[in-house]
């Protein structure tokens, strides 16, 4: 307790001082660029895993990610890194695996506490007293919450993984990737073949197993037998008939029958009329309401990606819409038909035809992907 007891009460940090720019860099520069790069591509796929999974945690009814916020946090998190690195700090994170699990473990997501705790973390800048106490906790206690941290944070991505159904594919890959973090977090394999200044970067299980996450799910979509069929087409219930014939072509060559044909063709008619709003007389148009001179080139477009897998058709539309995220709208549909607002009976009717419905919004982006089952 000597330390606490000749700490000061009020003080100033120390830094090390602004290290100043190199605009020369040397051949260790280059040599460390590519592990760099690895790394934050790594931060990246880290910083968005958590950002989706705080929102997970954070609402008390279940709610569909908005990738939007998660489009904020990556953008946040690069200016914080870029800070970092021109006053030579180590670098922050928005949200951490830590922050997930505290939020899962106590319940407590509001964002006035997350104000008074950063006020709090700020003050203990300039309270060497209160810092040099909370050093001074038993290694018992630290390991104690540390464990409840990491279990608390693998039961969420557990849950994150197979809320969407676990396939053969996605546990080829989480599998893999899990025992390759896990074997690289428990030997220094990287330090050992090439040297001591890659091995700190690389032989670390959190890098090596999203990597290898990310490098197998682009080689299994690049090497996939189904390739993608694609449509473009105005964004408006004109482009009806081109869509209607685009999947009656998709399910004739894959050999489905006519109730799986006349189902796919249903799901997409259902999802166009759920992505297009009425006007004041309450005929469906293009969703953002474009001006008559405007030539036809600049209306909103949708494209359309289908792809066949193992008894289904996944199509995804990208567009940019207004509306409210379909799938939240989808969960919180009503049992009872009467009174249904403008536009439900498309969503009802999407829900019938389609296995399954997810929407992702983005800053400028908007993407749909419905799966559709059939049988030839």
């Amino acid at each position: 307790m000597s330390s606490v007891a000749d700490a000061a009460w009020v003080g100033i940090p120390e830094g090390n001082g602004f290290p100043g720019f190199d605009l020369t860099p040397g051949a260790s520069f280059w040599s460390l660029l590519p592990a760099f790069v690895v790394v934050v591509l790594a931060g990246g796929v880290k910083n968005v895993s958590d950002s989706v999974a705080i929102q997970q945690v954070s609402w008390r009814r279940p709610r569909v990610p908005d990738f939007r916020l998660v489009q904020g946090s990556l953008n946040i998190n690069g200016l914080g890194i870029l800070a970092a690195g021109i006053f030579g700090t180590p670098p922050n994170s928005v949200y951490s695996g830590t922050s997930v699990s505290l939020i899962g473990f106590t319940g407590v997501a509001a964002r006035r506490i997350g104000y008074v705790i950063g006020g709090t973390l700020l003050a203990l800048a300039f309270l060497p007293k209160l810092t040099a106490f909370l050093l001074t906790l038993p290694s018992p206690v630290m390991v104690a919450y540390i464990l409840t941290a990491i279990a608390l944070l693998f039961v969420s991505g557990v849950r994150t993984v197979v809320q969407d159904g676990l396939d053969a594919q996605k546990a080829l890959v989480v599998g893999l990737a899990f025992s390759l973090g896990i074997g690289i977090d428990n030997q220094t394999i990287f330090a050992d073949l090439l040297g001591h200044k890659w091995g700190l970067l690389l032989d670390n299980g959190m890098l090596v197993g999203a990597m290898a996450a990310v490098l197998m799910t682009v080689f299994l979509d690049m090497t996939s037998p189904q390739r993608r069929s694609r449509l473009e087409v105005d964004l408006s219930v004109s482009s009806l008939p081109e869509i209607d014939r685009f999947l009656q072509d998709l399910a004739v060559r894959n050999g489905w029958d006519e109730a799986s044909t006349q189902r796919l063709r249903s799901a997409g008619e259902e999802a166009l009329l759920s992505l297009v709003q009425p006007d004041e007389t309450g005929e469906k148009l293009i969703v953002s309401l474009v001006h008559p001179d405007q030539p036809p080139e600049d209306h909103p477009r949708l494209i359309i990606q289908a792809r066949p897998e193992a008894g289904m058709v996944e199509m995804e539309f990208f567009a940019v819409i207004d509306a409210e995220n379909l799938e939240n709208r989808l969960a919180s549909l009503s049992e009872e038909a009467e009174g249904m607002e403008e536009g439900e009976v498309s969503l009802r009717l999407l829900r019938h035809y389609a296995s399954s419905v997810h929407h992702q919004k983005y800053h400028g982006l908007d993407i749909v992907t419905v799966n559709v089952k059939g049988s030839p």
